[in-house]
């Protein structure tokens, strides 16, 4: 399987008692199905090795796959249909049409070009490991990571899922590390990283594969900027970029650490449960280590 290129991190309880069979079931009746002819889009669970299931385990590890079909058109199309027809209809009637009559030639311009319309079909991998407690999702942006928990909510009852929160925030450690020039234990910082300034201006400076110079890092920050995101390298295995919101972005596994699994003798079942166990098992002893730098886990208030 392809690594997870970004993760958006969430916790899950310690006591996650859901067994694969039950989370199957429980997603069966969300299984995807392709947009009808008058549908937009459609969302549903994916089997993630094409064999029917919609649930694969590996090592008491879960992966699960959403995919989304999205039709194409353009807003500007539907417009340009609709003004020609409405054109039509002054013609016919005398007067231009009347505000609801454009609502409804609207819409019905609508389902008539929908069946026409391209669609395209993205896939988000959301990983689950009960025996640490992370649920991971693959997906650039917070938003998209929403899409999924919402449908994966509603299809498991009472399940209970929640931001991941850190002692110390990652603004402020990240720009505490440059300040210092002393990276946390195992995390060498790499050559890409941005500081931004607080206030209205929010005066950016970025590095890109370009070397940092403590000097430089050190008046910038001294002059009001904090960091919003580093690349850094866990333990020679991993290289990543850590954002403020304290999502890790553009994972990158290294050579050295590929080439210690070696999978050209297996078949695709095997390669996938082969990387599908380095990739979790990787990346379940770097989040617990980063969390760790970052102040260890910040406990919920209650009220």
């Amino acid at each position: 399987m392809a690594w997870f290129k970004n993760l958006q991190i969430y916790r899950i309880p310690a006591s996650w008692a859901i067994s694969a069979e039950q989370l199957e079931t429980f997603l069966a009746p969300q299984a995807f199905a392709k947009c009808s002819s008058l549908e937009m889009q459609s969302q549903g669970w994916l089997s993630p090795r094409d064999n029917g299931m919609l649930v694969h385990t590996v090592n008491r590890q879960i992966m699960i796959l959403l995919g989304t079909e999205k039709k194409l058109l353009p807003a500007s199309v539907v417009n340009q249909v609709t003004k020609a027809r409405a054109a039509e209809i002054e013609e016919q009637q005398g007067y231009a049409p009347g505000r609801k009559q454009l609502k409804d030639l609207k819409e019905q311009v609508t389902d008539e070009l929908l069946p026409r319309a391209f669609s395209i079909q993205r896939n988000t991998w959301v990983w689950i490991d009960p025996v640490n407690g992370w649920l991971v999702v693959d997906a650039a942006s917070p938003s998209k990571a929403e899409e999924v928990l919402k449908l994966l909510l509603a299809a498991v009852d009472k399940l209970q899922v929640s931001g991941l929160r850190t002692v110390h925030s990652p603004l402020t450690s990240m720009t505490n590390w440059l300040a210092s020039d002393e990276a946390p234990h195992g995390f060498p910082v790499d050559q890409d990283t941005e500081l931004r300034a607080v206030g209205e201006g929010k005066a950016t400076v970025r590095y890109i594969r370009h070397s940092l110079e403590a000097d430089d890092t050190r008046r910038h920050i001294a002059g009001g900027k904090q960091c919003t995101r580093l690349a850094m390298t866990w333990a020679d295995h991993i290289s990543f970029v850590l954002t403020e919101s304290l999502a890790i972005k553009r994972i990158v596994p290294l050579d050295a650490f590929k080439e210690g699994s070696d999978t050209s003798s297996k078949n695709d079942d095997e390669r996938f449960e082969s990387d599908m166990m380095l990739m979790t098992g990787e990346l379940s002893k770097m989040l617990g280590v980063l969390v760790y730098e970052l102040g260890g886990e910040a406990s919920l208030k209650t009220s």
